[in-house]
């Protein structure tokens, strides 16, 4: 069956590979690099002790005696992204080691002038992402093992424990589940340029059923991460200094600039997967444009490619659309509910971890965990507020549900 709808122009197939994004990994990257040269020792014994000297209040005085070294010797993609890690990660334990009274202000040179040049060859900020804290910080125990929980590890942690490994680690297989789903996207915008209704149908179900194993994956952090170490351990290393009222005027990265400058903190919107699943399925977010699309730039270059390549392809939404009752419009319409229900599920899920535990915080402190973080009390790491951001962006994916009729549903 073909599909009654000419493309405008001729446009190449949609090929992952061109991207950097791996048909069975998707956007994670391929078995990491657990180590990086002898040269730089130095970065990885402390990055390999972050927690102990955390913990101990020692980060400062290593990284003050920690030589300049020079990045030109890192060989390759997977080597500069490890320094990039390890490099960010040694400054959010620099900058956080105090809590978030007595933050930091300034990165040393021996720090920040490497953390910038690596930023810069990646093309990524000089600041600790969702790219380095997930996608290049997972490795296999045992190689020939399966990649689930009880056969990874992390390869640089924070203070927290198994809660810090179990949130790393489960978001790494969050971003496996996606990756069946990244590939049937792929095939879909194949279909669509082919005009093949048959490969898209069967695509979307691939898309579908991969978004619902993604929200049942997403399950597994409340078996692995307590939500108490979460808010009053783990989340001020994840956050930045923009939008941050612990560091109104950002951070500064000494022998780089003699001003601050501002980086937002890790966030669920640096992951690539929902921005792809937006873009495909056509899912506009007004008021949450500005920070969703910044969010971009924190993404490994060739992923927000991708994700732009997406937004040029002919559009499913309007063939969906034109195309009236049927299984186009139906298949279309799971798809985006599959999506809303994950939104929905993140909504609990942060809820718990964030605006429960911030309550449960005020009242009453466990002994053994530090005061709870104030600055941020109802704002993610990224610096957004929190709950009323994702009820919003999960409201524009219900709006984008199509009537039977075809019409359009009008926005909220």
């Amino acid at each position: 069956m073909e599909i009654g709808r000419q493309t405008p122009k001729i446009i190449p197939p949609l090929c992952l590979g061109r991207f950097h994004i791996s048909e069975d990994y998707g956007f994670l990257l391929p078995n990491p690099l657990k180590e990086l040269p002898d040269h730089y020792r130095p970065w990885m014994e402390i990055a390999s002790n972050l927690p102990q000297l955390i913990q101990s209040h020692q980060l400062h005085a290593h990284v003050n005696q920690m030589p300049l070294l020079d990045v030109q010797f890192l060989q390759g993609y997977k080597e500069q992204r490890l320094a990039h890690l390890v490099l960010s990660a040694i400054a959010m334990g620099y900058v956080w080691q105090e809590g978030e009274t007595q933050p930091k202000e300034v990165l040393p040179r021996n720090l920040a002038l490497p953390l910038v040049e690596v930023s810069r060859t990646l093309g990524l900020p000089p600041i600790l992402v969702h790219a380095d804290l997930v996608l290049a910080n997972w490795t296999k125990r045992n190689p020939e093992g399966l990649l689930e929980i009880s056969n990874l590890d992390t390869i640089i942690a924070f203070p927290g424990g198994q809660s810090l490994e179990g949130f790393v680690l489960v978001t790494v297989l969050v971003e496996k589940a996606a990756a069946p789903g990244i590939k049937a996207l792929a095939q879909a915008v194949n279909a669509l340029l082919q005009s093949n209704q048959d490969d898209l149908l069967h695509a979307l179900q691939r898309l579908r059923l991969s978004i619902q194993g993604i929200t049942r994956v997403l399950g597994q952090m409340h078996d692995y991460v307590d939500p108490d170490i979460f808010y009053a351990v783990i989340r001020i290393f994840l956050s930045g200094w923009q939008d941050n009222p612990a560091m109104p005027s950002g951070l500064i990265y000494e022998g780089v600039s003699s001003s601050p400058l501002k980086y937002s903190g890790g966030s669920a919107a640096q992951s690539s997967v929902l921005h792809a699943l937006d873009e495909f399925l056509g899912i506009q977010h007004s008021k949450e444009t500005a920070f969703l699309y910044r969010m971009r730039d924190y993404m490994p270059p060739s992923h927000k490619a991708f994700i732009e390549e997406i937004s040029s392809v002919p559009s499913l939404r309007e063939l969906a659309e034109n195309s009236g009752p049927g299984q186009c419009l139906t298949s279309y319409n799971q798809c985006v509910e599959a999506l809303a229900e994950l939104r929905s599920y993140h909504i609990a899920m942060v809820t718990r971890y964030l605006i429960i535990a911030a309550s449960k915080a005020r009242s009453q402190r466990p002994n053994h965990l530090p005061g709870p973080p104030k600055a941020l009390e109802a704002r993610g790491t990224g610096g957004t507020s929190v709950l009323s951001f994702l009820k919003s962006v999960r409201d524009k994916t219900l709006a984008a549900i199509l009537k039977p009729s075809g019409a359009m549903q009008s926005p909220p």
